[in-house]
């Protein structure tokens, strides 16, 4: 997803910043109090979660594609927010086992070619006890959707997938808790996920 990430990345933040706000800090809200921990945001991408991002965490942002980083960067300078940011796939995380006490993953999901994978990266650089925080749109189980079906035929080229179903990526999943799953915007399609590691 490298290249059509680099020719988002101009147009990017006008397309999805205002429409995202609002679900973006709802869901960041769920971190509570985050002094002292290291928190990782997987798919930073140009850093629209910053602004919302608490005070008080050692923070990491991970992206595949530079361009996005860059714009990441200029936007925590302008907010005065100390995050190390690094490229990296989602699939293959540059981390080490268990480094992390949540891990944030906006978007990404729906994005990458293998959404079971990239959860799985999450879950082994994340402490036993620690969260993973998610926001992205999924189809249920069994539901047919025609239209995004095929809407995903085409922009799972161009940006994202529209078919993902979450609760797939959970089967077999014994080293995760899910602990809230709840809709976020267009009625359900997107939702706010939190799962926790089992210890």
């Amino acid at each position: 997803m490298r290249i059509p990430y680099t020719l988002w990345a101009p147009i990017y933040d006008r397309l999805i910043e205002k429409p995202s706000t609002g679900i973006r800090q709802h869901s960041l809200e769920r971190l509570g109090d985050v002094e002292g921990r290291s928190i990782l945001l997987v798919g930073v991408g140009t850093g629209l979660d910053f602004p919302f991002l608490p005070q008080g965490a050692h923070y990491t942002g991970v992206d595949l594609t530079p361009a996005m980083l860059k714009k990441a960067t200029e936007r925590a300078q302008s907010l005065n927010l100390g995050i190390e940011l690094h490229e990296g796939n989602a699939m293959a995380l540059p981390y080490e086992d268990a480094q992390f006490d949540v891990v944030v993953m906006h978007n990404i999901l729906a994005v990458v070619p293998n959404a079971g994978k990239a959860l799985t990266e999450a879950t082994r650089v994340l402490k036993p006890g620690g969260r993973i925080l998610i926001l992205d749109k999924f189809l249920k189980p069994g539901e047919s959707a025609p239209f995004r079906r095929l809407l995903g035929l085409v922009s799972q080229f161009l940006a994202t997938r529209t078919d993902v179903v979450f609760e797939n990526l959970m089967k077999k999943r014994t080293d995760l808790t899910l602990l809230e799953d709840s809709p976020a915007m267009l009625r359900g399609w997107f939702r706010h996920i939190l799962l926790e590691k089992k210890a």
